[in-house]
């Protein structure tokens, strides 16, 4: 009956562990709740367009301009990282750790699969949004998965979309764990989403455990069915309530299922059993749907995590712009009282003393003083005009502080300076972006990248294609790899961010001692130019460019066919000059006469 009150523990009567872990995601969460507030008032920095949505919209000025510093530098560092973490084609490559995968044609398997991998997962762009995550929250997150996207039609066919390794992108609002462990692949991870009915119940029909997955769903739609229309006590419904929803109530009658998923060792107090390495999936905040071992041969869950400027005793790390949220406070405070300063000037306020009739304020305006009435201005205090100053200074000093110096956007300091101290000074400049680009790449990148080759020896039962270059002709082929192909001793190594700045230095260096070869025959004959060639090619990323002697064979080549070209252009004259005589050796013909009529 309508408007009953419902005893909710009965109703729903929930999992032990369910409430466990629930339980645990609502502590985890609570701690962090100063953590949320920072990244939010961040969050509306980087994104104002005026100061109302920002915490100086409790200041009284009039004016409420926004200066975009926090994004131009968010910006600017999103744009050097991503710039140092790809810088070429062949970003990464395959280093074994045995004779026995330590085999060219190994190597060169492993990381075609994995090009083209990444290439088809849109690798590159979810990485992008992660560098994003990493700049403004301080903390990213990701991890693996194996997706087979098969798309299948009504008259039978079916077309593959995608099927191999993907890197999916976690956000940390939506992550909870301990906080004050030792390491974050030690501690357990509950993580948050939220779905619709209908992706539940197609997660249940594809779930190898159907049967039992089907009964926990069944009781989630009788729990929703008993919730509505009835009254539920809130004290006794508080722990069923999900994040984002107001009441218990308006979570059953939505269309949405929160599900939490938990990775790591638990104990279960009811069956009194110690759970090593589980993937437990809660949903309701009342029942576990699925209860498996983590099938990872790395032995640990696949969550990824790396922070920008870690805590020694928090694995909540700091980010680059933290710090810089109260300078951008001040800019925002000088910008918008100069300008109020500037209204008052071009609008000042009158001062009137004394017996004054009213009067517009206009030009060539008439006032009728009183006895000892007087009108005047209530000049303000200009020394507010001197702001600008003090705010390019604050914007220098944020530039500097959240390692984005201004010569990575490309502007020279002042000052003459000679080569050497201009490529001196860069690399110095850039020591703080270096680092934390490096650190990316070698906490992250790299065991993402080997988690994803080991989801795909995992799941991988069916043939690829994988598209291979060939050193030797500079051509590439393609080849039929199965899971034995990928399967070797070994990690993948991201090389881009690492060696970015040595490698222009590198190149710069080979660049001048090539010049150098060229000017001075006496230096030239003790320098090799094919080695020239090899390490030219090797260090931009282009092996195909270098050949032993290809320039003598590409020439004979170019002879070959101007050759050829040549000796048809001959025969064709020939044949042309041949058939000229023939017509002039033939006899001419006189005109035929008519008869006559």
């Amino acid at each position: 009956m309508a408007g009953t009150t419902i005893d909710i523990e009965d109703t729903i009567d929930p999992h032990a562990l369910a409430v466990d872990i629930s339980s645990r995601w609502g502590t985890w969460n609570t701690a962090r709740a100063s953590k949320l507030e920072e990244w939010k008032e961040l969050r509306n920095y980087v994104y104002a367009t005026d100061t109302k949505t920002t915490s100086n919209s409790k200041l009284p000025w009039s004016n409420s301009t926004t200066t975009p510093k926090l994004t131009q530098i968010s910006d600017n560092l999103h744009a050097n990282y991503f710039a140092a973490l790809f810088p070429q084609k062949r970003w990464f490559k395959f280093e074994a750790t045995d004779a026995a995968s330590d085999v060219k044609m190994k190597r060169d398997i492993i990381q075609s699969y994995m090009e083209s991998k990444i290439n088809a997962s849109d690798f590159v762009n979810t990485t992008s949004k992660l560098i994003n995550d990493y700049i403004q929250y301080g903390n990213c997150f990701a991890t693996v998965e194996f997706q087979r996207k098969v798309t299948n039609f009504e008259d039978g066919d079916r077309v593959v979309n995608y099927v191999g390794p993907k890197l999916v992108r976690i956000s940390p609002y939506d992550i909870c764990f301990n906080p004050v462990a030792a390491e974050f692949s030690d501690t357990p991870k509950i993580i948050r989403s939220v779905l619709s009915l209908g992706e539940v119940q197609r997660m249940v029909e594809n779930a190898p455990d159907k049967e039992y997955m089907a009964g926990v769903f069944d009781k989630m739609l009788g729990n929703r069915g008993a919730a509505k229309g009835n009254e539920i006590d809130l004290s006794k419904s508080q722990g069923f309530i999900a994040d984002g929803f107001s009441s218990l109530s308006d979570y059953y009658e939505s269309d949405y299922v929160e599900i939490l998923t938990f990775y790591g060792d638990i104990y279960d107090t009811k069956e009194g059993k110690y759970l090593n390495n589980r993937v437990i999936t809660i949903v309701d905040r009342a029942y576990v749907l699925a209860n498996e071992e983590n099938p990872s041969f790395l032995g640990r869950d696949p969550i990824f995590h790396v922070g920008w400027r870690d805590r020694p005793d928090n694995l909540y790390s700091m980010g680059p712009l933290d710090n810089l949220v109260g300078m951008q406070y001040r800019i925002d405070h000088l910008e918008n009282l100069k300008a109020d300063v500037f209204d008052q000037i071009a609008y000042p306020v009158l001062k009137i003393r004394g017996d004054v009739e009213d009067f517009d304020f206009e030009p060539n305006a008439r006032i009728y003083l009183g006895d000892e009435g007087d009108v005047g201005y209530l000049a303000p205090d200009s020394t507010a005009l001197n702001a600008d100053f003090q705010i390019r200074e604050l914007e220098a000093k944020m530039e500097m502080m959240a390692g984005a110096p201004r010569e990575a956007m490309g502007i020279r300091s002042a000052g003459e300076k000679t080569a050497f101290e201009v490529g001196q000074l860069m690399t110095a400049a850039g020591r703080i972006f270096q680092h934390k680009t490096a650190h990316f790449e070698r906490v992250f990148l790299e065991p993402i990248l080997n988690a994803m080759l080991e989801v795909s020896r995992r799941n991988m039962d069916y043939e690829d294609t994988a598209k291979i270059l060939n050193d030797d002709t500079g051509l590439y082929f393609f080849t039929q790899i199965t899971r034995d192909d990928i399967k070797s001793n070994g990690k993948i190594v991201p090389m881009g961010a690492r060696h970015f700045a040595e490698r222009a230095q590198r190149v710069q260096n080979l660049t001048t001692m090539y010049q150098i070869k060229a000017s001075d025959p006496t230096v030239a004959s003790h320098l090799s130019g094919k080695e020239f060639a090899r390490l030219l090619a090797d260090e931009l990323g282009e092996p195909a460019l270098f050949g032993e002697n290809i320039a003598v064979s590409e020439q004979l080549e170019t002879q070959k066919v101007v050759t050829e070209a040549q000796v048809e252009f001959e025969a064709q004259q020939e044949e042309q000059a041949e058939a000229g005589m023939q017509e002039l050796q033939a006899p001419s013909q006189p005109p035929s006469e008519e008869a006559p009529q």
